[in-house]
């Protein structure tokens, strides 16, 4: 009892500490995998080990709940050797549970190791085939107690070689409940596993890199700045059509001059073509590209200028931090723009034949690469002085 305390207690510190790290890509369709298996069943008393294995195939589709703990379906079928009526002489269903022990013992890292081991157990159901003349078929419950050897394969970890050992037991006749030799069989299985693509861009779970204090105070001190910039803009663009208006008021009165008195020289002025230009900027959280609430009045400031301006057209650039593969983070530029210029045009009724939008893949104007999950608005329109 005081050593089954001890382990109890052992697993519950590792799974503690394990807890303490926030993952990402841990939504209910990620970490899904399927795997095919093959190999051989024997029993393990009253028979010859090699001379009674039966050859056995199945395969088994299951799931990574988190870097520990995962669950798996598997069907497994031995190919006839008995007095079968089909090709196969056994069935049997099984719900496994898995716990990883490097990733208990050791800690995740952040991807999976190249050799990892699993612990399994599960609980399942068996059937042998049998002609009417020899016997009746038999159903009966099962139990399994097992390791996966995982070789993890690539450089995107989606492949592994699997080795998997485990003595199943049948749980039928006297004393059912109870493990009893005479009734239990070595399996050796080997086989392949592909893991599907997470949430996260990867095949596996990532740990979320958190943020301090002090990265955040940054950002929010680069906003801030890039607002001043905005404003200071703004205000030289007010200026610049005061002096607009002026020019015009001026030219107006010429000609009203000239209207009285036609051997007046006249003045006239000429407006001299620029363009000014603005910067809007709407950040992101890392992997998404909706836009949060908190972002939203950088979008209106946007469209709030355009109907003010109605010349006015705004060129969207999407940007992503370097995390994921290439093609993942050009895919997610280009949907954080066009949630800009969608934003623009469905709430705020901006034209669409006003507004560019573009993804830029991964950024490369703040020196924290995570800052780069941004999408730029530069604003512009052909004024005259």
């Amino acid at each position: 009892m005081k050593k089954k305390f001890l382990v109890a207690a052992a697993l519950c510190a590792a799974l503690s500490v394990n807890a303490q790290k926030a993952y990402e890509g841990t939504a209910f369709l990620d970490n899904w995998y399927i795997g095919l298996n093959g190999g051989g069943i024997t029993p393990l008393s009253h028979s010859a080990f090699w001379k009674n294995m039966r050859g056995t195939v199945g395969v088994e589709f299951g799931k990574q709940v988190t870097p520990v703990l995962g669950i798996s379906f598997q069907g497994l079928t031995a190919v006839n050797t008995s007095y079968s009526r089909t090709a196969f002489d056994a069935l049997s269903l099984t719900a496994n549970g898995k716990i990883n022990l490097n990733n208990l013992f050791g800690g995740y890292l952040g991807n999976p190791r190249l050799f990892e081991v699993e612990a399994v157990a599960g609980i399942g159901w068996g059937h042998d085939f049998m002609n009417s003349g020899y016997g009746y078929d038999h159903s009966y419950v099962t139990s399994r107690f097992g390791a996966s050897l995982n070789f993890n394969v690539g450089a995107e970890k989606a492949w592994a070689i699997n080795i998997k050992p485990a003595v199943v037991y049948r749980m039928d006749g006297n004393k059912s409940q109870m493990l009893n030799v005479n009734k239990s069989a070595l399996e050796l299985l080997a086989g392949v596993t592909y893991h599907f693509a997470c949430s996260n861009g990867k095949h596996y779970m990532t740990i979320q890199r958190p943020y301090d204090a002090a990265a955040m105070e940054a950002l929010n001190d680069r906003v801030n700045e890039l607002r001043g910039e905005v404003e200071a803009q703004q205000s030289a663009l007010d200026d610049s059509e005061a002096r607009v208006n002026e020019l015009q008021n001026a030219l107006n009165d010429c000609q009203d001059a000239l209207t009285e008195c036609k051997n007046t020289p006249v003045e006239t002025v000429v407006k001299n073509s620029h363009t000014m230009s603005l910067e809007s900027v709407v950040t992101f959280r890392q992997g998404r590209t909706t836009i949060a609430s908190d972002q939203i009045p950088n979008v209106e400031r946007i469209a709030t200028y355009m109907k003010n301006h109605p010349k006015s057209t705004v060129s969207i650039r999407g940007f992503a931090s370097p995390e994921g593969s290439v093609e993942v983070n050009e895919r997610i530029a280009k949907q954080r723009a066009d949630a800009v210029k969608n934003m623009l045009v469905s709430k705020y009724k901006i034209s669409a034949d006003r507004i560019v939008a573009e993804g830029q893949g991964v950024g490369n104007m703040f020196s924290e690469p995570d800052w780069n999950r941004v999408s730029i608005a530069t604003l512009s329109e052909e004024d005259a002085q």
